[in-house]
């Protein structure tokens, strides 16, 4: 009988969510405090360091196990297959791409709101995954509709509901993604 040993297949998106883990740890045991100081992006000074390390740190951090495990199950379900066939140095980029768009935006355009978790990275991933199988010059009509749910979801929820849910964030997520998604795609075929 062959016997069965554990494999690390995505160390970018496996690293990620332990860190991201970590930093949920360290938020419960410090009451938030390293969240808000380190974790989280929100309107503050230029001139303080800081803010530029949050503009990409934000996605680490999560307001509690629900936000965590929400994002961590997606990501986990959809970062392993996107690792393996794009690479670990893209996977890291699209993350910090994201969190780079996600955190300048809603600086500029809402600066009264603090952003934290990765569910601009789980919009990534989900228009990414979604344009798996394009080729030059196609877009499968599975995309277009992975695209209209999803992105006219948040679209809706942005309008119509009040819930404390960044909704920009996941429309700006899912951008990256496509964008990403289309350029990749594109230049492998």
């Amino acid at each position: 009988m062959k016997t069965l040993k554990i494999t690390n297949n995505s160390p970018a998106v496996l690293g990620f969510v332990l860190l991201s883990f970590a930093v949920l740890i360290l938020g419960i045991v410090t009451g938030g405090s390293s969240t808000q100081l380190l974790f989280m992006t929100y309107h503050s000074s230029l001139t303080n360091p800081l803010t530029y390390l949050r503009f990409f740190t934000h996605v680490l951090g999560h307001n509690g196990w629900a936000h965590f495990i929400g994002n961590m199950s997606y990501i986990l379900l959809l970062g392993p297959m996107l690792e393996e066939k794009y690479g670990a140095g893209k996977i890291l980029e699209v993350i910090g791409i994201t969190a780079f768009v996600t955190a300048i935006v809603n600086y500029i355009l809402f600066p009264a709101v603090a952003l934290c978790g990765a569910s601009g990275v789980v919009f990534a991933f989900i228009l990414l995954v979604s344009f798996t199988n394009v080729r030059e010059g196609e877009i499968p009509i599975t995309v277009i509709l992975v695209a209209l749910i999803f992105i006219g979801q948040q679209v809706y929820e942005g309008i119509f509901l009040r819930d404390n849910v960044s909704n920009l964030s996941h429309i700006l997520g899912g951008v990256v993604g496509a964008v990403a998604g289309y350029k990749l795609n594109v230049k492998r075929k």
